[in-house]
């Protein structure tokens, strides 16, 4: 239950004005309830438990004694917890901590310099001096456990911290001598279940994907929102897909039937007139592999590592290629048989050499493993897919309406 607040200061009646340049938070700001609490010194976001939404509570004191670039400056402070998943799904092994609390703005506040209140955790400002601007949270928790200055001290022990700081106990991600942040983030521990949880986030990011195509298609662009947190709310409004499984798809819906009459098994139509049949079902796989340089050997593993889990499906066979076919350098990779790779060459990159390859042999389907830097070739007889890295398939030197697999760690 919140305290009855002393100051009259409403937030809702400075919003539009706060956010008018503003675009991307000016729509977020519309879908986040909004409430005064005493309760909290300054301001936080949390998950409600009642309605599953993520709020913002904030004191309306501390606002009230704001110059408007401050407030403005909180608002998006706020805001970018929501977007960078820190309130949720982002949580380290050691749990709630003042030093993930203090990681978490500093990757924030690396966008909002200028922008808001003295007291706040900056990066290239003491004593933070020596860390850079724009990395992750994740990134900054890391080089906070490493650093000395922070390390706990003799004689730290119960006591030291609090909900939000964490509890003192000498883990290092307790945070000895860390400065307090400038909001509140006491309600992210709080007792809400998982699944409560898992409903706020879903909600968050049908907003997300609302406001993304508003912003889009209204053509009043990002306001302050850097291209690398554009890249990382479409990110989190993107639906992941397991690469692995769409690989198992793919090699699954290639495989042929065979059929024989066998009298072990019961016609369903004539018992005991006409024999039964027996149906097996075999594939055989093109797996093309590019030798430019620019495929990784990490992104070889990778795939070669999945593929010995599919081999019970199917028989491969693998195709080095470059501007041509490596025809010496083909084997087949029989069914159950545990495969590695190694580069064979480094040259250029043609897709019609094994296009053309394949075309001319029996196989069900085509797999082409590249990083899709070269013209696009001429048509299959099979069904092909393209395999690459996400980097590749964000940027491909061509575009295709066939099915293209990212592999990703």
């Amino acid at each position: 239950m919140t305290d009855k607040p002393k100051s009259s200061f409403d937030l809702e009646l400075y919003i539009y004005k706060l956010l008018e340049d503003e675009p991307f938070f000016a729509a977020l700001s519309r879908r986040i309830n909004k409430s005064k609490s005493t309760s909290v010194p300054t301001a936080g976001v949390r998950v409600n438990p009642r309605t599953g939404r993520f709020e913002m509570v904030y004191n309306p004191q501390f606002f009230e004694d704001l110059t408007p670039v401050e407030r403005r400056g909180v608002l998006k402070h706020e805001f970018y917890h929501l977007v960078f998943e820190h309130v949720t799904g982002r949580l380290p092994p050691e749990g709630l901590t003042k030093m993930w609390n203090v990681a978490t703005d500093l990757a924030i506040n690396s966008h909002l310099l200028g922008e808001l209140p003295e007291g706040g955790c900056f990066p290239q400002k003491a004593p933070f001096e020596d860390y850079p601007l724009e990395q992750s949270a994740e990134w900054y928790f890391n080089k906070l456990k490493q650093d000395e200055q922070f390390q706990p001290k003799d004689g730290d022990g119960e006591g030291q911290g609090s909900p939000q700081d964490g509890d003192g106990s000498g883990d290092p991600s307790s945070g000895g001598g860390l400065p307090d942040t400038l909001d509140d983030h006491s309600g992210w521990g709080e007792e809400v279940d998982q699944g409560t949880r898992e409903i706020a986030e879903q909600r968050l990011k049908e907003d997300l994907k609302e406001i993304v195509d508003e912003i889009n298609s209204g053509g009043r662009g990002w306001g302050t929102v850097s291209s690398s947190t554009r890249k990382a709310i479409q990110d989190f409004i993107t639906p992941k897909v397991d690469w692995r499984k769409v690989l198992r798809y793919f090699i699954k819906t290639s495989q042929r039937a065979n059929k024989r009459s066998t009298v072990r098994r019961l016609n369903r139509r004539f018992p005991y007139i006409h024999a039964g049949r027996k149906v097996t079902r075999r594939a055989k796989i093109a797996i093309s592999i590019d030798q430019s340089g620019s495929v990784s050997d990490q992104m070889l593993a990778l795939f070669f590592s999945e593929l010995s889990s599919l081999a019970k499906y199917a028989e491969f066979t693998v195709i080095p290629f470059d501007t041509e076919v490596a025809e010496d350098e083909i084997f087949v990779w029989k069914k159950g048989k545990r495969q590695t790779w190694e580069r064979v060459s480094c040259g250029g990159t043609c897709f019609n050499a094994p296009t053309e390859y394949v075309n001319a042999q029996d196989f069900d389907a085509h797999l082409i493993l590249t990083d899709m830097e070269a013209p696009k070739p001429v048509s299959s007889k099979i069904q092909r897919a393209w395999v690459t890295t996400p980097e590749y398939a964000e940027r491909p030197y061509f575009h295709t309406n066939e099915r293209i697999i990212v592999v990703e760690p």
